[in-house]
């Protein structure tokens, strides 16, 4: 079988796809920007070939490398990059090649945009927040006139809450008319709820082979307002939202997949929607959680999602059962500018026995990640939730 993965060495922890698909006898073939010799040694050891393009952005280059791989070992059976930034380009090149085992590139639209993934949740009978599409100023209002403020407005393509903003009276409304960005954005009712995802890995029948809920906090604060980050992984996903991550598996006819598909669960009652505690559907991507995300459904579900991934590629089935020991699995992590009551010393001092991470993040991910992090694996959610206190305050 032979597997060719885009830009295997971001995120760094990517290596152990491709370890664990090695191990499982896949060719990994991978394709990148970065020198051969800049890889780490985990990640080399897991390549059966490495081919360096100038640029990823360059899809003729890409073209041609995938090309080269597939006279050099034959067929191509998978494609990816398990990486939001990549995946139109990853639909483009599995319909070039005739490669099967994933999303084409005439079905890439309705994940990427959210415009499209709204009439896929409409279409299932999910429940979703109410959107509208910007155009001009008559028109928002319109639509104001029937959510009212807040609204949210972010790209109709883009990744976390980058360049996301909330308005909140006709100031602001007035304001981000003047200055309208040139992409396509949407707007969006505001949810008053926590944001919860439904992680999961499908086989070939959008059936289900791993799931878990992760609880996050409002992204967009953390990077406008500049505060912590801080979320945990749970032991299992709720019932409820077991349920409706299912519902969308099969409404977005999402197989062979890591995903990674957003909820509300709601604080405040919203009329059309539910009641405090219902999910509420957000938004749709296909592919792993980010940061050290993965790693933290290991600790907390004592597994190996890297694992079953490619035991899905391999054998499209999970090989090992679940297992009986769980916890939550913490992160907090802090940045430059802040003051905190505890040192280092400290910390480690009281979770040093249950820290499971902790290192300095990558300069790019300060911003949303922090800069140095601490992950602990914890017994019960209030320990996981004065573990986060402990850091932060």
């Amino acid at each position: 079988m032979n597997f060719v993965f885009i830009s295997p060495n971001f995120p760094h922890t990517y290596w152990q796809f491709c370890d664990r698909l090695r191990r499982n006898g896949v060719n990994v073939l991978g394709i990148g920007d970065s020198s051969y010799d800049a890889l780490e040694e985990k990640l080399k050891a897991s390549l059966t070939e490495y081919y360096r393009v100038d640029s990823l952005e360059n899809y003729d280059e890409v073209y041609r490398a995938t090309a080269y791989f597939a006279f050099r070992y034959g067929k191509i059976d998978w494609i990816e990059s398990l990486n939001e930034y990549w995946l139109g380009q990853d639909a483009q090149l599995r319909t070039a090649f005739h490669v099967t085992t994933g999303i084409q590139a005439d079905r890439i639209d309705f994940i990427k945009e959210k415009s499209r993934m709204k009439q896929i949740y409409l279409q299932a009978g999910i429940p979703t927040a109410k959107q509208h599409k910007v155009t001009d100023l008559p028109s928002a209002r319109s639509f104001l006139e029937e959510v009212g403020y807040p609204v949210i407005v972010k790209p109709d393509i883009g990744v976390g809450a980058t360049n996301t903003w909330k308005l909140e009276n006709d100031g602001d409304l007035e304001r981000f008319y003047s200055a309208l960005p040139s992409v396509p954005y949407v707007m969006e009712e505001f949810i008053e709820g926590e944001i919860c995802s439904y992680d999961a890995i499908t086989d070939s029948h959008c059936d289900i082979l791993f799931e878990t809920m992760t609880v996050w906090p409002p992204v967009m604060d953390i990077v406008l307002k500049d505060l912590d980050l801080q979320y945990y992984t749970c032991p299992r996903a709720p019932e409820a939202l077991s349920a409706l991550g299912k519902r969308t598996v099969k409404a977005f006819g999402v197989s062979s997949r890591f995903v990674h598909l957003e909820f509300f669960r709601l604080t405040k009652a919203r009329k059309g929607l539910g009641e405090v505690g219902d999910f509420v559907a957000l938004e749709v991507n296909m592919r792993p959680a980010g940061g050290y995300t993965p790693d933290m459904m290991n600790f907390a579900q004592s597994v190996d999602v890297y694992q079953i991934y490619a035991d899905m590629v391999t054998y499209d089935k999970r090989v090992f059962p679940e297992p009986d020991v769980t916890y939550y699995c913490a992160y907090a992590s802090r940045k430059d500018g802040h003051r905190y009551v505890r040192s280092h010393e400290e910390i480690m001092a009281v979770y040093g026995g249950k820290m499971v991470m902790q290192e300095e993040m990558p300069p790019m991910n300060w911003p949303q990640m922090g800069r140095y992090m601490y992950t602990a694996r914890l017994d019960s959610l209030d320990e996981a939730q004065a573990f986060i206190h402990f850091v932060l305050d």
